[in-house]
């Protein structure tokens, strides 16, 4: 019976796909005396950081990867800013970043720091609990 798999095989294989990525930190790991890895839910809860203060041309060889969020952040805080920001979000997830299943983003403007407060709920591909991330956005020059 070879080639044959029942659905309890199929999906206790998918469940096991482990997502890793290096520690850009570059903290060496004590037992191997290598770069440090992160692993599953962290490592994909520091990709989506990453892709959200990814501007476009950033990333060598893929000039395609990033958004213009930071530009966003130079318009005036309005309403209207506020949704452009979330949909770049969005969209920006949602294009680049296959292990995230997004469920919401939040931003929401903080007038006094000049700055959006952005919070984006999403489930990792293979894990049951939803992760929320909350980050500040503000300008630098």
């Amino acid at each position: 019976m070879v080639g044959r798999y029942d659905t309890s095989t199929i999906s206790k294989n998918r469940a096991s796909r482990t997502y890793k990525d290096l520690n850009l930190s570059f903290i060496k790991n004590p037992a191997t005396k290598d770069v440090a890895k992160l692993k599953d839910v962290e490592a994909v809860k520091r990709s989506v950081r990453n892709l959200i203060e990814l501007n476009h041309f950033e990333k060598p060889f893929h000039p395609e990867i990033g958004s213009d969020i930071r530009n966003l952040l130079f318009e005036n805080m309005t309403p209207v800013t506020e949704i452009a920001m979330t949909r770049a979000v969005e969209d920006l997830l949602t294009t680049y970043e296959p292990r995230a299943k997004l469920i919401s983003v939040n931003s929401n403007p903080q007038l006094d720091r000049n700055a959006y407060q952005v919070s984006i709920s999403f489930y990792v591909i293979g894990s049951p609990d939803p992760i929320t991330i909350e980050t500040m956005l503000e300008r630098t020059r």
